[in-house]
C-alpha cells in the first residue's frame, strides 16, 4: 500500500508517525512522510524531520520525508492525489470533555476534502 503519512510535531502527529512507521516495517508499505507546517505546535518543521528520520532509523525503514509549504491540508490533498497514494495518515481525534471528538484544522480539512482514503490515529 501507498501510504502518505502527514506530521506536523503535535504529539498526536508523533504517536501516528510511530504507529504508522512499524506498519509499514511490518506490511512492506510504501510510506512517504510529508512534514507540514503546524502553527498549534512547538516544534520546527526542522525538529520534525529530525525526528522522523530518526524513527526511520530506529525501525530500519526506507521511507521519504519531504516538507510541504504552503497551506498543510492542501498541500498534502495535492500530493495524494496527483501522485496515486492510497492511504493518508494523521494524527489527531482527541475527545472533548463531554466525549466528542475534536479535530484539528489540518485533520478536518483533510478528512473534509480527500478523495483518498484517510486514517486518523489518536493518541492513547
Amino acid at each position: 500500500m501507498k501510504v502518505l503519512l502527514g506530521i506536523g510535531g503535535s504529539d498526536d502527529s508523533l504517536t501516528a508517525l510511530e504507529q504508522t512507521v512499524e506498519r509499514a516495517r511490518a506490511a512492506g508499505d510504501d510510506l512517504t512522510i510529508a512534514v507540514l507546517e503546524n502553527p498549534e505546535s512547538d516544534l520546527t518543521p526542522d525538529e520534525v524531520r529530525t525526528r522522523a528520520e530518526g524513527v526511520l532509523a530506529d525501525a530500519d525503514v526506507d521511507a521519504e520525508v519531504r516538507e510541504l509549504t504552503g497551506d498543510p491540508g492542501s498541500q498534502l490533498l495535492d500530493v495524494a492525489e496527483s501522485e496515486g497514494f492510497d492511504q493518508i495518515v494523521l494524527g489527531g481525534g482527541q475527545r472533548s470533555p463531554m466525549g466528542k471528538i475534536k479535530l484539528g484544522q489540518i485533520a478536518e480539512f483533510v478528512l473534509l476534502n480527500s478523495h483518498v482514503t484517510v486514517k486518523l490515529v489518536r493518541e492513547s
